[in-house]
């Protein structure tokens, strides 16, 4: 099935959920025929999808702990268009392959950056700290944490990402904590981080 593209406000394509359950089914099927378990974590807009967010989302980013973890994906879709070879970027430091799956891109790659907080989406020890597991079909997908999406869409100024972020995270809660930590590790200014604070005031901080 190849996947439907909605077209949001500002006119930029957008996945439905399902196209990225789809995509990602797909993938972990393919990884289980060749007998692959490698340590993954879903990130980018298609992780928000996946935890209910309704936001923009233009493809399936999968965060891999080693290059060859993107070797055995990258051979696992080999049946599927390849839209860029895994390779070195080194302007970016990432391992990085990009395949299309059920009419949907698929990127995998790593990102070798040392740091050392936990708030990062991913980099360093945040994105494997700090997930969700969201079923996906017969899967259990590992999806990194709003708090640390929102932290980068911020960075990004990004708003029609971040506000249904904000207006997710304050109807269903959020780790405040983890929050402060995310915007602290992403070098936000201090008056960005008080008017976040004053969006989510109306919620009740939890840990999820």
């Amino acid at each position: 099935m190849i996947g439907t593209l909605i077209v949001m406000g500002d006119g930029e394509a957008s996945l439905r959920l399902e196209d990225v359950t789809s995509a990602l089914e797909t993938t972990l099927t393919a990884l289980r025929a060749v007998g692959a378990d490698l340590t993954y974590r879903v990130g980018g807009t298609s992780a928000a999808l996946l935890q209910g967010v309704r936001l923009p989302a233009g493809d399936v980013d999968l965060l891999a702990a080693r290059r060859e973890d993107v070797d055995t994906v990258a051979a696992a879709l080999s049946s599927f268009p390849c839209l860029y070879a895994a390779s070195w970027l080194p302007e970016t430091s990432q391992y990085f392959a990009r395949y299309e799956v059920n009419g949907v891109v698929v990127e995998i790659s790593t990102v070798e950056q040392e740091v050392d907080s936990d708030g990062m989406e991913c980099v360093g020890r945040g994105p494997w700290q700090h997930y969700v597991l969201i079923t996906c079909g017969s899967y259990r997908v590992p999806v990194v944490r709003l708090e640390l999406r929102l932290a980068t869409e911020l960075l990004r100024d990004r708003p029609d990402r971040y506000e249904p972020l904000l207006d997710h995270m304050a109807a269903q809660g959020f780790d405040a904590d983890l929050l402060d930590r995310a915007m602290t590790a992403r070098g936000l200014p201090v008056e960005r981080q008080r008017l976040v604070h004053e969006r989510l005031a109306p919620s009740s901080p939890r840990s999820r």
